[in-house]
C-alpha cells in the first residue's frame, strides 16, 4: 500500500534526524580523541620531554635549556612542575635517573650499586629522592654525596651503595617503605667543555652506572 505524504514527512524526519545525532556522535568522540591526545601528547613532552628538548644516556635524562632565559615552553613548564630553580646549562648540568640501568623502575625494595667515573667539572653531587621529588627521612640524615666528601679511588672513580641497610662507604638510605619509588639526580657544576652554544658538554661513559644488586 502506498505511503500517505504523513507517514512519508515522518520517514523522512526520522532519516534526517538519525544521520543529524550520528553525526552529532561522530563529532563528540572525534573531539574527545583530540582533547584525550592533545592533554596526553602535553603531558608527555612537559614530563618526558623530547629529542629537542631533552637529551637521554643511559638511564640518566636532561633537559638542554634548564635555567635558560629564552628556554622553550616545554622546558618551562617541567621547571615549573618540578619547583627547582636550576642555573643555566652553560654554567651546570643536571641528570635525572628514575630507572637503574637496564631499565626497570628504581625502587627502595631493592638494592644498587650506582659506579661513576670522574667527571670533567669543577664540582658535583648526587642526591636521592622520592618520586615527587622529596628528600627521603632517615636516622642518618644522608641525602647525597659531592665530590668533596665521596670516598674516591685513585683514578677519581667511586661507588654510592643505595639500600635500606647501612653499608660501608658511600652510602644513601632509600627508607622502610618498600613500595617507595626513587629518583635519583645528579648535578654537575662548571662543566669544561662546552659546545658551540656554550652549553656543559658531559661524557656519555662518564656518568654512572646503576646496577641493581638484588630486591627484598
Amino acid at each position: 500500500m502506498p505511503l500517505s505524504s504523513t507517514q512519508a514527512n515522518n520517514n523522512l524526519w526520522q532519516d534526517e534526524g538519525g544521520t543529524s545525532m550520528r553525526a552529532l556522535g561522530y563529532f563528540i568522540g572525534a573531539f574527545v580523541i583530540a582533547l584525550l591526545l592533545g592533554i596526553g601528547s602535553a603531558w608527555y613532552m612537559i614530563e618526558r620531554g623530547s629529542l629537542l628538548t631533552t637529551t637521554r644516556i643511559g638511564p640518566w635524562t636532561s633537559w638542554l635549556s634548564e635555567g635558560n632565559p629564552n628556554a622553550d615552553p616545554y622546558t618551562r613548564a617541567h621547571l615549573a612542575r618540578s619547583g627547582r630553580l636550576p642555573l643555566s646549562s652553560t654554567a651546570a648540568r643536571y641528570f635525572t635517573a628514575s630507572t637503574d640501568s637496564s631499565g626497570s623502575q628504581l625502587s627502595a625494595g631493592c638494592e644498587y650499586i650506582i659506579s661513576g667515573a670522574p667527571l670533567n667539572a669543577r664540582w658535583w653531587s648526587l642526591a636521592l629522592y622520592d618520586a615527587r621529588g622529596s628528600i627521603i627521612p632517615n636516622p642518618s640524615n644522608r641525602y647525597s654525596f659531592n665530590s668533596e666528601e665521596a670516598i674516591r679511588r685513585s683514578d677519581g672513580s667511586y661507588e654510592v651503595h643505595l639500600s635500606r641497610n647501612a653499608r660501608p662507604g658511600n652510602w644513601l638510605p632509600t627508607g622502610r617503605d618498600s613500595d617507595r619509588r626513587l629518583t635519583l639526580m645528579l648535578r654537575i657544576y662548571g662543566p669544561r667543555d662546552t659546545d658551540a652554544s656554550g652549553i656543559g658538554q658531559i661524557l656519555p661513559e662518564s656518568l654512572p652506572r646503576i646496577e641493581r644488586k638484588e630486591c627484598a
